[in-house]
């Protein structure tokens, strides 16, 4: 049996609740045991193939649950493959993704999830997982969420946004949420006033207001505090529990402790993007400003503090990347003259973890804290845990070897991501991922990759389990 075994010594063991040094013996994909390093039962242990951690973190793969590979949207179609998306995902140390089938307006959701299937089956370096984006609410899509919830897609995502591509009336929105409050799905809510946005946006194209920053100027603070305080009410009328997804500003994490101080189940995730970068990069000259096009929109530096203050007292409980990218050349410039046709989205799947452990290095966070909001809290708000998010007998062997002493300067240059520019280019960090395991297989050894698509495997989930 030593063949499929793997021996990890000598590492720092960190996961959201404990730190120890210890080894880690892997068995058939799975974590089999840990043991004292240097102890009899660890010197007992058979295996195959022995990874020396020595000075190094030994951490659960990270759970980034909301990616968009492939997605259409603005004309063209982020740029990153399920193939390219999966591996740059790996090279940064994550290990899941939970990405996003889309229903087209008048269709079934069940076509829109199968087309999803289609665009990952035997192209994925990694695990992965499916939310469903529900665009258009009625009786027919209604009853099909029963039946994915029962299938392992236990997540659907509304939209106060986007009028006419995305968007969901508030009686549409309050339906699907009473259906999910009978059904146990999550309800995942893009919190902003689309309607009131598209109005800003008019106006500021007819005076002449056509460069990226006047994005952030139109996809106003308020008009999101405004959503998230919305969509906490309906879900308090379906009796439903919510999550409210890249929030980027102090006042809808002020929404949302007003919420959870009253007991509800309404939980927040925000993004690297908010926390690291700001409106300065949308203002950015000769139109570099489009390469921070997203939604929600870049906030001024002044709203971070809320972010990572939300972050430590558990108002917000994930970081997530919202990875939807777009090349400049080609895709962001499709809006040069005309901000609104600028596509919405960031590259960021291979930064996460090495971003977040900058902020453990900057005093943001515990390192606890760090493995809780990219590991552990992620695979419990989706269904996923114990089997991802954590290093313990029985988990899936979804492991990352960590330096947190390697420096390194983030770049398009050196990146995997299919992308023709980097959100964080020329910034330097503190901690690299060096090893990294996929149920037992080594899929970047040493700062190489070893994986191939296909390894990944389609993922069903469970319901939410911080539901009381």
């Amino acid at each position: 049996m030593s063949s499929t075994r793997t021996l990890i010594r000598g590492g720092l063991v960190i996961t959201a609740a404990d730190e120890i040094h210890a080894d880690v013996l892997i068995e058939d994909g799975r974590i089999a045991a840990l043991a004292a390093h240097g102890s009899a039962v660890s010197e007992a242990w058979t295996v195959g193939r022995t990874i020396d951690a020595t000075n190094k973190y030994v951490i659960p793969g990270g759970v980034d649950a909301h990616t968009h590979m492939e997605l259409p949207f603005g004309g063209t179609h982020a740029s990153d493959t399920f193939e390219t998306g999966t591996r740059a995902a790996a090279w940064g140390g994550t290990t899941t993704i939970i990405d996003f089938a889309v229903q087209s307006v008048g269709r079934a959701l069940r076509e829109g999830l199968d087309a999803w299937y289609a665009k990952a089956d035997a192209k994925c370096a990694i695990d992965y997982g499916f939310h469903m984006i529900l665009s258009d609410v009625n009786e027919s899509s209604l009853k099909e969420m029963d039946k994915l919830v029962e299938e392992g897609i236990t997540s659907f995502k509304l939209f106060m946004a986007y009028p006419g591509v995305f968007y969901s009336d508030d009686g549409q929105i309050l339906r699907a949420m009473q259906r999910s409050a009978t059904n146990g799905g999550l309800i995942m809510m893009h919190a902003e006033n689309g309607i009131a946005i598209d109005v800003l946006v008019e106006q500021a194209l007819a005076e002449g207001r056509t460069d990226p920053r006047y994005h952030g100027e139109v996809r106003k603070v308020l008009l999101e505090a405004e959503a998230t305080h919305r969509a906490i009410q309906l879900a308090r009328v379906a009796g439903a529990p919510l999550y409210v997804v890249h929030v980027s500003a102090e006042e809808a994490v002020a929404e949302l402790v007003a919420a959870r101080d009253k007991g509800l189940n309404v939980f927040g995730e925000t993004c690297p993007q908010y926390l690291f970068l700001s409106t300065d990069n949308l203002a950015e000259p000769d139109f570099e400003g489009a390469k921070y096009v997203c939604s929600t929109p870049l906030r001024p530096r002044e709203h971070q503090a809320a972010l990572w203050r939300g972050l430590r007292t558990n108002d917000l409980q994930v970081v997530s990347t919202d990875h939807c990218p777009f090349c400049f050349e080609g895709q962001k410039e499709l809006g040069r003259g005309d901000f609104s046709k600028i596509p919405n989205g960031l590259p960021g799947v291979e930064n996460r973890m090495d971003l977040l452990h900058q902020a453990v290095v900057d005093g943001h966070l515990t390192r606890r804290r760090w493995i809780e909001i990219a590991c552990a809290t992620p695979a419990r708000m989706f269904g996923l845990y114990p089997k991802k998010g954590t290093i313990a007998p029985g988990a899936d062997a979804d492991v990352v070897i960590y330096d947190p002493h390697a420096e390194q300067t983030l770049s398009a240059e050196t990146h995997h991501m299919n992308v023709d520019y980097s959100a964080y280019e020329g910034k330097r960090v503190t901690g690299q991922v060096e090893t990294v395991l996929s149920r037992g297989e080594v899929v970047i050894d040493g700062r190489e990759f070893t994986g191939r698509a296909g390894h990944g495997q389609y993922t069903p989930r469970g319901t939410c389990q911080y539901l009381s």
